[in-house]
């Protein structure tokens, strides 16, 4: 297979809920059409930040086949899904569903409850799920804060190289930069490399990453395309700048509850997409009103995304 190096902006959208916690997946087009907006490249769904581990399998592929409906005419736009991990038949499935439907790409992470004991054993069960769609490019998504599986990505597309001919790259969600640098030198460049932490892309820029995903490229792309810009112009002291008005952003995550204030900013950039499901901690009415007064002071809206028109 041709391995596709991904360039730009990819978000990891929010799975859309109404109100009382179920899926509505009639909010779908429309956010397709609001990434577009803001020139975001593809869609990396099911993920951390869209639950994937707290949706059901039928979820799973309620959302897929909404992105698929809204999006498969677009050939500047790739959606790539996660299968999960822990149970590979599941993954499995997921993966036929994603071919059936016509998206571009799957992505495995490891098992994380009964865990790999090495990295033979999580290349195993990589090229058992990426058989089963060997015309679809599968990637790998490192993120080990969530799965406690830690070894280096070096040494799994080595394991992978010449044995899974769809292992198309690294969804790569840590800041191991040693790690991350050798999996782009690696024959040349042979894997795409897609960074997946918001905070440090400069870092990931100056070591030669040309795609990445992330959660904070749904409510603020031209934050990052402005950063990119200014780095590829060589405004070092302006993409620095930058930078820190996303850490800036991002730190307001930690202080009001993690992952589900990603759907509070939403709301402030006009997508209501509900709330997180439990075991989530959402904020209240309350906290709500203090977020906006702190997302203000950030002069959010010189750089958040715009909303269609």
């Amino acid at each position: 297979m041709n391995i596709q190096h991904l360039q730009g902006l990819i978000a990891a959208p929010f799975t859309p809920f109404n109100s009382d916690g179920t899926l509505d997946v009639s909010l779908i087009p429309g956010y397709y059409a609001f990434l577009k907006q803001n020139k975001i490249t593809g869609a990396f769904i099911n993920g951390s930040t869209g639950e994937g581990v707290s949706i059901t399998l039928e979820e799973k592929k309620a959302v897929a086949q909404a992105w698929a409906d809204c999006s498969n005419h677009d050939a500047d736009f790739k959606v790539m899904v996660f299968l999960g991990g822990t149970c590979l038949s599941d993954c499995i499935d997921l993966a036929k569903h994603a071919y059936e439907i016509g998206l571009y790409a799957v992505s495995l992470t490891s098992p994380f409850y009964f865990k790999p004991a090495n990295v033979d054993m999580l290349a195993q069960a990589c090229i058992m799920v990426g058989e089963s769609v060997p015309n679809m490019p599968l990637y790998y998504y490192h993120i080990p804060v969530l799965t406690g599986v830690n070894v280096p990505m070096f040494d799994l597309v080595q394991a992978l190289d010449g044995k899974l001919d769809n292992f198309a790259g690294v969804k790569y969600t840590h800041e191991d930069f040693m790690d991350f640098q050798s999996c782009m030198s690696y024959k040349d460049g042979k894997y795409d490399m897609l960074w997946g932490r918001d905070e440090n892309m400069l870092s990931a820029l100056v070591l030669g990453a040309k795609g990445a995903v992330g959660s904070t490229f749904n409510y603020a792309a031209p934050l990052y395309y402005k950063l990119i810009d200014a780095f590829n112009t060589n405004d070092l002291a302006a993409a620095r700048v930058l930078q820190q008005k996303s850490i800036n952003m991002i730190r307001l995550l930690g202080k009001y509850g993690g992952i589900s204030v990603g759907k509070a900013y939403m709301k402030v950039v006009g997508l209501n997409l509900g709330e997180f499901r439990l075991p989530i901690k959402n904020m209240s009415i309350e906290q709500f009103v203090d977020f906006q007064k702190d997302v203000e002071s950030l002069d959010f809206k010189s750089f958040k995304s715009n909303p269609t028109t």
